[in-house]
């Protein structure tokens, strides 16, 4: 959930309560009055204001404090799911930077596939081979890019960001030994490598989109058999099979 949306739901809890507050305790409307001759309209009065106090306290911590819950992967479907999840450990501060690359990397995969699709639609009909051929490669690598983000999320759900936080205290004390610790620092550096290696490998893919972009448009025939001779589609046909290969 996004700061905005967050400060949004705040104030309208907060404008809920107040004007619950105000239609019950306006004289003449329900006749709720704090310190009037009813004990018992005073201490509904008491009651309700307590009450909106609880309502405001735990409203403002859910949504601005408390940590959000860990996404799960079978839930995520939609670039926006990818995003949402990959949010939840960018205040993580060994993890901040990886996180933003990630996130700009799934802004401009969604705007390299836009311009691909308008180069394609300008080339070809959407009934020519050459379109389909064009077309179902580019399904095909964008697979392989939301793959290697799943891939480094189900990582980033088993790393513990925390105790890799805490390692350099824990060497200071001295309380284990510099070999025990040297072994905790060095798995947890492999949860980042495994990480780095998934960004990396989707700038590769992200590359590979502008190249075919610009062969596509510097394209002299629109003979499918073409196409297949492309450096670039050469290239990425090679890195599916790589990958699908490699998930066998």
């Amino acid at each position: 959930m996004g700061n905005n949306s967050k400060y949004l739901k705040l104030l309208g809890l907060i404008g809920g309560v107040v004007a619950l507050n105000i239609v019950i305790l306006s004289p003449g409307l329900v006749g709720v009055v704090i310190g009037g001759e009813s004990v018992l309209a005073t201490a509904s009065g008491v009651t309700l204001l307590f009450s909106s106090f609880l309502v405001l306290t735990y409203g403002s911590y859910t949504l601005l404090l408390k940590p959000a819950s860990v996404p799960q992967l079978r839930s995520i479907a939609t670039r926006e799911d990818f995003m949402a999840a990959l949010s939840y450990y960018k205040n993580v501060k060994v993890l901040h930077k990886d996180i933003a690359v990630a996130l700009d990397q799934l802004e401009r995969i969604a705007k390299k596939r836009a311009i691909l699709s308008d180069i394609l639609g300008q080339r070809f009909e959407q009934t020519e081979i050459s379109y389909k051929k064009f077309d179902s490669v580019i399904v095909e690598v964008e697979k392989l890019f939301y793959l290697n983000i799943k891939g480094m999320l189900n990582k980033l759900g088993v790393f513990d960001a925390a105790e890799f936080a805490s390692l350099e205290r824990q060497r200071s004390t001295g309380k284990f030994s510099n070999k025990l610790m040297q072994e905790k620092i060095e798995l947890y550096q492999q949860y980042l490598d495994y990480v780095s290696g998934y960004l990396g490998a989707n700038e590769e893919i992200l590359l590979k989109l502008d190249r075919l972009a610009l062969e596509i448009s510097l394209l002299g025939s629109t003979d499918y058999r073409t196409v297949e001779e492309m450096p670039c589609m050469k290239e990425i046909d090679v890195l599916i099979k790589q990958t699908k290969l490699y998930q066998q």
